[in-house]
């Protein structure tokens, strides 16, 4: 099913691109899906909080009521599974069920150079404190889930599939449409499936234009 060489490890972020057109009848089992958010779920965040939570649209109903809040890219409907990759804005809770295990096992040595639990329970518990007016949480949210969905999409072209991130849709309607509580924002949408249409060819910038080495020169206007 899957077109990438497993001979050449880079083949992966070579073939994906953004698919916008679905075969409709294909479909994933739930398991499939649970294994492609679990690898999704073991991307890098801070602090090992996993600011990340996903919304999976897998029955007809819940995929047209996410059409008009998708501003009606019909990707939504047709793709296997479309996830809604939220952010936790609050991720600093989760620090007790993650360390929590470390600590009840002794293993002192597993706070990633912190003199111990405290302090580093002490560190995230004075970033989160930070005034709701900060943009700190907000940034660490985005940040972090955007890991999460770009490891998700890798994800999905290893299994054979396709993929295409939308930021086209109603952050504000997603959240009354689908109750979602104030802890968490929506970031993206990922729609997942069966490519039923080759994705649309993109350029990009030769890798020269991107690098700036051991930083910027004084005045520079790139």
């Amino acid at each position: 099913m899957s077109s990438v060489n497993p001979t050449d490890h880079f083949s992966l972020f070579r073939e994906r691109h953004s698919v916008r057109y679905f075969d409709a009848s294909h479909k994933l089992s739930e398991q499939e899906i649970k294994e492609l958010l679990n690898i999704a779920g073991s991307a890098p965040s801070s602090w090992n909080l996993q600011h990340w939570k996903f919304v999976a649209f897998t029955e007809a109903a819940a995929k047209e009521k996410l059409l008009p809040v998708a501003n009606g890219q019909k990707q939504v409907v047709d793709a296997s599974v479309t996830i809604a990759i939220l952010g936790d804005l609050e991720a600093g809770r989760n620090a007790e069920t993650v360390y929590g295990p470390v600590i009840r096992a002794g293993l002192e040595d597993a706070y990633a150079g912190y003199r111990s639990h405290q302090a580093l329970f002490d560190q995230i518990e004075e970033a989160y404190a930070v005034s709701e007016s900060s943009s700190y949480r907000r940034d660490e949210a985005i940040r972090n889930a955007s890991l999460a969905a770009m490891q998700l999409m890798l994800a999905v072209k290893a299994m054979g599939l396709d993929s295409g991130p939308m930021v086209g849709f109603d952050a504000d309607a997603f959240v009354k449409a689908f109750h979602v509580p104030p802890r968490y924002v929506p970031v993206l949408l990922v729609a997942i499936g069966k490519a039923a249409k080759p994705a649309r060819a993109t350029s990009r910038f030769p890798v020269e234009d991107t690098i700036v080495w051991n930083g910027f020169e004084l005045d520079s206007d790139l």
